[in-house]
């Protein structure tokens, strides 16, 4: 018999919570099958089988906070499949050693005894059931400790919660409340009611995070706005031809993201960070975007965007925000960026003040496209698309004046886009 364990994830991270067992007990496994899903604080991964078996025992359940080392099962090299797990058998053999009753025990006295000693372990919560179907009572409501199973140990499965669920509804006797593990319905001191939700460990982190950067930084934000006449005309015209070429659409993102790199050699400061009494400027440009999922913002790394064209900027845009949706990204994708973008715009907003995304200095907040009358040169009013860009930066490297400056040049930029097409 094997123990299933945590393995090492990464230098960074040593915990995590178990989103998913994507194998049940008695399923065979081959080695380097993917066993079950481990949720982060960076990214979901998956952990691999090292042995070829059969799964004979899962000890933690979904939801689970783990560690590194931790067992989480037990996996049996020369087991068959479908053969029940190392927990029913030792339960087998107890109930073998402890039985007294005749040999000749008629049925139904027998099934009646059964039930008183399936009993007790019910009244206290304690059902013998699979993680799945734990997981599928909980999604259907359902209380297990009224579940009836056909499994001859009392263990409750998928296909027995599923069969409740069916089940006609008894009117004469009034139905026990479902115990719902998340979310936890309760109410106020003002009798208001409420739902308490567990954070997910990502969630927490972020959280964290962000508090963190709020304490350790000496924060502030400029702002500016931008006319996105030229670069939505320019889009207009070479979309078609582009999205031929090179097989993924010209979006504003590439367009912001060759303008900050511009600005960040300009202005260095922007692209550093503190180590102890130390600036480092670093000499490279990993941008990361910014990525809203369900679980929370992301932001992965496009490297080497200074070295990029546009169609290469766009497709790893692409790809990191397919790879973040799904659940998909590696620490790598994460790791070591230089400096940020973040679009709000695409949520509606006009105006914001982005947070730091630390250990960075600089991050840079797009907005909604909102047309408005703007004063032109020759004092006529013209009905242009515009939109507020924000600049969040750290006084402690990064003086007013430079995030004034980094700011206005990424708007002439962007207000004449043709150069940075020509260099892309």
């Amino acid at each position: 018999m094997q123990e299933i364990k945590i393995p090492e994830l990464a230098e960074s991270i040593t915990e995590g919570t178990i989103a998913e067992w994507l194998v049940k007990e008695g399923d065979k496994v081959e080695k380097g099958d993917a066993i079950v899903e481990l949720e982060t604080d960076k990214v979901n991964v998956e952990v691999n089988s090292e042995f070829s078996g059969v799964i004979a025992e899962i000890t933690s359940n979904e939801g689970e906070d783990v560690s590194v080392g931790d067992i989480i099962g037990k996996l049996d090299e020369n087991g068959e499949a479908g053969v029940s797990s190392g927990k029913e058998e030792s339960k087998t053999e107890e109930a073998d050693k402890n039985e007294e009753a005749p040999k000749e025990e008629p049925k139904q006295e027998a099934s009646e005894k059964n039930k008183q000693e399936a009993a007790p372990e019910q009244s206290n919560g304690d059902v013998i059931a699979s993680p799945a179907a734990r997981k599928r009572a909980r999604e259907l409501g359902i209380d297990l400790s009224e579940v009836q199973t056909r499994d001859p140990l009392g263990r409750v499965r998928p296909d027995d919660v599923n069969a409740h669920n069916n089940a006609p509804k008894k009117e004469s006797a009034p139905s026990k409340p479902a115990k719902k593990e998340e979310p936890k319905s309760e109410k106020t001191e003002f009798d208001k009611p409420v739902e308490r939700v567990k954070m997910t460990r990502r969630r927490q982190t972020i959280a964290k995070n962000l508090v963190e950067v709020q304490h350790n930084t000496a924060m502030l934000t400029t702002f500016n706005e931008v006319d996105m006449t030229s670069v939505m005309e320019l889009r207009k015209q070479r979309k078609d031809k582009f999205l031929e070429k090179n097989g993924v659409k010209l979006g504003f993102m590439s367009f912001f993201a060759k303008a900050v790199v511009g600005a960040l050699k300009e202005f260095p400061l922007l692209n550093a960070e503190i180590q102890g009494n130390e600036l480092v400027i670093k000499k490279f440009y990993d941008i990361g975007i910014a990525v809203s999922t369900d679980d929370g913002l992301v932001v992965p790394v496009v490297r080497d965007a200074d070295r990029k064209d546009f169609a290469g900027i766009e497709q790893d845009i692409v790809d990191l925000g397919t790879k973040a949706r799904d659940n998909k990204l590696s620490l790598n994708d994460l790791q070591g960026g230089s400096f940020t973008i973040t679009n709000g715009g695409t949520f509606g907003s006009m105006m914001s003040t982005p947070i730091l995304n630390a250990p960075q200095v600089g991050i840079l907040g797009m907005h909604n496209i909102i047309k408005r009358p703007i004063a032109m040169p020759d004092d006529s009013i013209e009905v242009r698309p515009m939109m507020y860009i924000a600049l969040s930066y750290d006084h402690r490297i990064v003086d007013g004046k430079e995030a004034v400056q980094f700011l206005v040049r990424i708007k002439e930029m962007l207000e004449d886009p043709y150069d940075l097409l020509l260099e892309g």
